[in-house]
């Protein structure tokens, strides 16, 4: 499969890299302006050069961002037919890949991934006086000031941002800071190698939270490799769940219609109306375009629909930055309605076989086992050899008992 949940993502290698050529020619044949971004990995500059060729090669344009954060390719394709992004977002450095946005920020659909990849098996090579051309471009100031005329704190405050050494480092801390926010760098500087993995869990940040006290910081905002994830630690250094996260947002913007996905708690049902999909940003922002006002998913993707389809980690940032500004974002916590979350992932190199083996429609959706006191959502990742595991109960005794189930599937059809 050439797209999964997030584009095209795969370990560094020749394939890689023939791909990044058809695909530029397959690109350059559905539109003929591209803007195209990278994150900092050290493939990067390998990667673009080739889908530029490709575009090229193709009769089609490119515009060079440079390195950004995935939202400002996303916000920036509206001056476009397309916008690309060379990343591998969250996943480690030897992993890399190809995001594709259309002009409102949404990433390509399936149909339009399939013309793609019909595209790349034959491409189309342009005659020498038909070669597309390539220029430079600034999408970082429209994107900043875009941000700024509709996010303001309401008093100065003081946060950590820890940018995970990715291409966020380009974008946020100059913006928070004319937001009015002081802003204190960690992994601020952009490098092909992170300082810490770049997934922007809480095993992966417990680190953070102590410099948050000593510090005596009014919280933190944390970005994946690409900056399209934002997630977050309050006052107190604690890290607060994609769940707890997502009720914030909605309630401090007023949401009253929410798009999350499937693994989402069911507690965000107590306080707006929600409409559900599988696992990934991509399926969160094609339902956007139909219904809702906000959409997320537990991962750290965020997405406002009035801004641009794209996640968008620094705009969320500066909204988290306001929220801090007004709110006792502590205590709101503190209030919030929680139930027991166990998240795990198993190594599985045939991930998607066993999930379809086991009736799953597909495999990155996975199945969903539903019981009166909770839930466990089994499937393959769209990423990385791995099979994932969500388990939500109304206490831990049926949380623990949930996400025994889903193991217990696939240890059935290991042993069968």
């Amino acid at each position: 499969m050439l797209f999964g949940s997030s584009g095209v993502r795969r370990k560094y290698g020749r394939d890689l890299c023939n791909l990044a050529l058809a695909l530029g020619a397959s690109l350059a044949g559905m539109g003929g302006r591209i803007l195209l971004g990278t994150d900092t990995r050290t493939t990067a500059p390998v990667l673009k050069n080739l889908l530029c060729g490709g575009i090229l090669g193709g009769g089609g344009d490119v515009r060079d961002a440079g390195i950004v954060p995935t939202p400002v390719i996303g916000y920036g394709a509206r001056f476009f037919d397309a916008g690309a992004m060379i990343t591998a977002s969250h996943n480690p450095e030897e992993y890399n890949g190809i995001k594709l946005f259309n002009p409102d920020g949404s990433s390509f659909s399936g149909a339009q991934q399939s013309c793609i990849g019909e595209g790349i098996g034959h491409p189309e090579w342009t005659g020498w006086d038909r070669q597309g051309d390539t220029r430079n471009f600034d999408a970082s100031t429209p994107y900043i000031s875009a941000v700024l005329e509709n996010r303001t704190a309401g008093r100065n405050i003081s946060l950590l941002l820890d940018c995970g050494n990715g291409a966020g480092s380009a974008i946020s801390p100059l913006l928070l800071s004319r937001q009015g926010v002081r802003v204190s760098c960690i992994n601020c500087n952009p490098a092909g190698t992170f300082a810490r993995p770049s997934e922007p869990t809480a095993e992966h940040l417990a680190y953070l939270g102590s410099v948050v006290k000593s510090r005596a910081a009014e919280g933190a905002v944390v970005h994946d490799g690409d900056a399209d994830r934002m997630m977050a630690l309050d006052r107190r250094g604690r890290f607060i769940s994609g769940d707890h996260l997502l009720m914030l947002f909605v309630r401090y913007l007023g949401i009253h219609e929410v798009v999350t996905t499937c693994d989402a708690s069911m507690a965000i049902e107590e306080i707006a109306t929600v409409r559900r999909t599988p696992v990934g940003d991509t399926y969160v922002s094609d339902e956007l375009t139909r219904w809702g006002e906000f959409g997320g998913e537990p991962s750290g993707a965020w997405i406002f629909p009035d801004h641009s389809l794209c996640p968008d980690g620094p705009y969320a940032a500066a909204v988290f930055c306001e929220m801090v500004s007004e709110w006792d974002l502590a205590a709101e916590i503190d209030a919030m309605p929680s139930y027991p979350v166990f998240r795990e992932s198993l190594h599985c190199e045939n991930a998607r076989e066993i999930l379809l083996a086991l009736g799953a429609e597909s495999p990155t959706d996975g199945i969903r086992i539903e019981e009166e006191h909770g839930w466990c959502l089994v499937r393959a990742s769209g990423t990385e050899p791995k099979i994932r595991f969500t388990a939500e109960g109304t206490d831990q005794l049926h949380a623990k008992a949930m996400l025994r189930k889903g193991r217990d599937l696939i240890r059935t059809w290991k042993s069968a």
